[in-house]
């Protein structure tokens, strides 16, 4: 390991095969990034395992673009007793009643629209925005909108590896 090495990192890369699968799911729920992840294990720093994140994410065919969305709640209705949902779209937890039912109007003409959930990094992001983000990109053909959506999950991929590594840290290696 080399000096940016820290000890969540260095217990990310010595869990069993199975504890490391279950653990990159929560951050994406693509099988294929996981795997991606997996492979490339031990990860000398934190920006190395980035990096395979930003990769496995660019490579991501478009049925693996497909089961990473899948893993996605809508804006403005987090997974029940899911934390990590909750946490990343705060930003709508204090929206009005009214900005809640246009999200979720909105929320469906996009998924009709591209078969899918609207997806966003959510974190810092004000339910306006939100709102906002998903208005503009309605309007985007298919292709246009997959890269938008690939980008934004390298956003929430690298967010979630950030704190899962955290989180080990705090754990004790």
């Amino acid at each position: 390991m080399t000096s940016n090495s820290t000890p969540g990192l260095a217990r990310f890369n010595t869990l069993a095969d199975d504890e490391a699968t279950t653990a990159l799911h929560e951050v994406c729920a693509s099988a294929a990034w996981g795997r991606a992840i997996l492979s490339r294990r031990p990860y000398t720093t934190a920006k190395a395992l980035l990096s395979a994140s930003d990769a496995a994410t660019a490579a991501l065919t478009t049925e693996d673009l497909a089961d990473a969305m899948a893993g996605h709640p809508p804006i403005g209705r987090p997974k029940p007793g899911d934390p990590t949902s909750f946490r990343e779209q705060r930003g709508m937890a204090g929206a009005s009643g009214e900005l809640k039912a246009e999200m979720l109007e909105l929320n469906l003409a996009y998924q009709e629209r591209f078969g899918h959930v609207f997806l966003i990094c959510a974190t810092g992001a004000t339910g306006e925005q939100m709102r906002d983000a998903v208005k503009s990109r309605i309007g985007n053909s298919p292709e246009q909108e997959r890269g938008i959506v690939r980008t934004e999950l390298g956003k929430i991929n690298r967010i979630r590896l950030t704190r899962l590594v955290q989180d080990f840290s705090e754990q004790g290696a």
